[in-house]
Formats: structure tokens, sequence, C-alpha cells
């Protein structure tokens, strides 16, 4: 659109120059005088492929009319675009000999054109505004963008190299921390998995061998886990798995969960609402996820109380809730006895990010009965 305007700039101004508005009178037919500046225009307009046209059209028409604005216009692109030592100095030497080839037309029609291209101070004026000044705009202009170009690829440079740092100080305290769990976490469980097996073996008692291969099958599961974490810590890209690690759990794997809470001696119902269709999978992932939690929590602060799990599939949703009764009386003396279990106290903080992650909501509050309700909204 630009190089259309200076096409047209180019052709009117010509045009009134060629008419001696603005220059010299050419004394031409306006027949001829139209298609000279139709001409100096539509050099101007193919600039934007390549200025020598102009250039040309520029030397002519200058030499014979001192119709300056397409020389002035291509002063200016070969200040944008000439090298800076030969070419600049090719293009000034034939500038000169325009101006000399102008002198001598001009000495030869007397007149106007006479006293502006054959006089000395004349023609230095006009070739310092139509050819020095241009030219050293282009220059000026050309500079300009060079040094913003290198400012921008420096800027880019820069962000880049502090993405790769910032990169690599992830990686490192990834590693760093994939290290620490395998050191003391992997330790402690692989301990209780071998104990729980021990004892397995060694107990008379049905039941408690019963509880023993339980536990030894929970830590096994959660040293898979711990792997699977494990390995993701040590990706070289967030979100990298390797193809030998286990999936994720999802819904398809609740009531395996809800078996193992219920040999904890908690009571655990579930109840499915709407009608089961397949979600996206990091939906399901989450809904698991939520129960697991929820029912940690239960067994943790309200012992063997029992639990209300709940799948309602709606429209556009899936909804997950885990209500517990208010805890019951005393405990028997095996769960009394036992430590309260530690906890970090990040569980339900780190539920409410999965769900607003996926655009879902995460409620947890205590019902009248003294129970206690964990529910989420997910969109599926």
């Amino acid at each position: 659109m630009r190089f259309v305007l200076l096409g047209a700039g180019v052709f009117a101004v010509s045009l009134f120059v060629l008419t001696g508005q603005m220059g010299v009178p050419s004394g031409l037919p306006l027949p001829l005088m139209l298609a000279i500046a139709a001409a100096a225009g539509v050099a101007a307009w193919h600039a934007r492929r390549s200025w020598w046209p102009l250039a040309a059209v520029a030397a002519i028409a200058y030499a014979w009319l001192v119709m300056w604005p397409p020389l002035m216009v291509a002063s200016y692109f070969a200040g944008r675009t000439l090298d800076r030592t030969r070419g600049l100095a090719a293009y000034l030497g034939g500038c000169l000999a325009v101006c000399g080839l102008s002198a001598v037309i001009g000495e030869a029609r007397d007149g106007l054109q006479e006293m502006l291209t054959a006089t000395l101070g004349n023609a230095l004026f006009m070739a310092l505004g139509v050819i020095g000044l241009p030219v050293a705009v282009g220059l000026w202009t050309r500079a300009r963008s060079e040094v913003l170009a290198a400012a921008r690829e420096r800027a880019e440079r820069l962000e880049r190299e502090q993405v790769m740092r910032a990169e690599q100080a992830r990686i490192q305290e990834r590693a760093r921390i994939a290290r620490e769990m395998h050191d003391v976490v992997a330790h402690r469980v692989s301990l209780m998995v071998l104990h729980a097996g021990a004892l397995e073996v060694r107990t008379a008692d049905e039941e408690s061998a019963r509880a023993a291969a339980m536990i030894g099958e929970i830590g096994r599961e959660a040293l898979a886990n711990l792997r699977d974490v494990l390995g993701v810590l040590r990706a070289p890209r967030p979100g990298g798995i390797d193809a030998g690690h286990r999936p994720q759990p999802t819904l398809g794997d609740l009531d395996r969960l809800l078996d193992q809470t219920r040999a904890l001696g908690i009571a655990v119902t579930r109840h499915d609402e709407g009608e089961p269709r397949p979600v996206e999978e990091t939906v399901e992932r989450t809904a698991y996820r939520v129960i697991q939690e929820a029912l940690t929590n239960v067994h943790k602060h309200a012992g063997d109380a029992g639990t209300d799990v709940r799948l309602r599939y709606g429209d556009g949703e899936l909804e997950v809730e885990v209500r517990n009764q208010a805890p019951h009386g005393p405990r028997e003396a095996p769960h009394a006895a036992r430590e309260a279990l530690p906890g970090a106290g990040w569980g339900l903080v780190g539920l409410r990010e999965r769900v607003e992650l996926l655009g879902g909501t995460l409620r947890t509050t205590a019902d009248e009965s003294g129970g206690f309700v964990v529910s989420a909204r997910i969109p599926a």
C-alpha cells in the first residue's frame, strides 16, 4: 500500500513540475506530460521489487526536463540499499554525470533551465537538495533499522538464554527432588514392604497374615507409583514419561481402591447416578485422586466412620462427592494405640489445584450430622 501511495505521489509532483508549477515548464503537450509523469509513478511503485528502473527514468527526466521527483526518490533508495563504499560511490558518480549532462542541455535551451542547471550555485543547490539530502536520509533510516534489528536480535538472544538457564535450573531441581525421594521415601517404603512380607510368612494368625499381605500389596503399589513420579521428575521435559511406566489410575480402578479402604475397616458404599459415559482421561484421573484423598482423610480423622462415594454424570460435567458420617465413639484398642498418621496439610490444596486446572470447583465442608463432605464438579 505504501508503494502505491509513493507512486501516486511521484506522478502528481512530477506532473506539477512538468507544467511549471514546481519547476521548469517543459512546454510539452499534455498527453506527453501525463505519459512521462505516469512512467515515473509506475517506476516508483515498482521500487518495492527493484528501484533501478526508477533510477533510469530519473536520470533521463532530470537531464532532459529537470524533473527532480524521481531522482529524489531514487537517491533515497540508493542510500537505503547500496553498499556504503563502492555501490554508493558509483551511484554518486552517475548522478554527477547526469548533472553535467543536464547543465549542457540547460545551456542549449537557455532561460530558467539554464539558470537552474548551468549556474554553479544553483546546480550545487539542486544536487544537494535532490541527491545529497535523500541519500543522507536513506543512510540514516538504514542505520536506524540495523540498530533496531540488532537490538531486537540481542533481546531475543538474551530471552532465549534466560529461558535456557531457567530450564536448566528446573531440571537440576527436579533431579535433586528425585534423588531425595528415591533415597528417603523409596527406602522407607521398601523396608515397610519387606517387614510386611516377613510378617505374612512368620505369623500363625490368618487375619494378621491377610493384613500383612494387604500392607505389602499397598506398599508395592506405592513403590510403583513412586517410580512413575521419579520418572516424571527425571524426564528431560515436564510431563515426559518413559514408555515402561504404568498408566495413572482412573475411575476403572475405583473399585479396587474402595476394596482396599474396606479392608481397613471403613464401610464404603458406591453410588453411580446418571448414565455413565466415557470422559477424558485427565478428568477420570482427577476424580480418582479426589476420592483417594478424601478416603485417606476419612481413615486419618474419622476412623471407621461409614462413607458414601457418589459419581454423578451430568450434562457436560462429572460430579464427585465423598461424604462420611460422624466419627464413632471410642475406637478399638489396636486403633487407639496407633499414632496419628503424619501429613503435610497440602492434600486438599493440591486437589483444589488439580480440579481448577480443568476448570472445575472443589468444595470441602462439615455437614450438620458431624460428618465431612468433599465434592468436586469437573467439566467433562
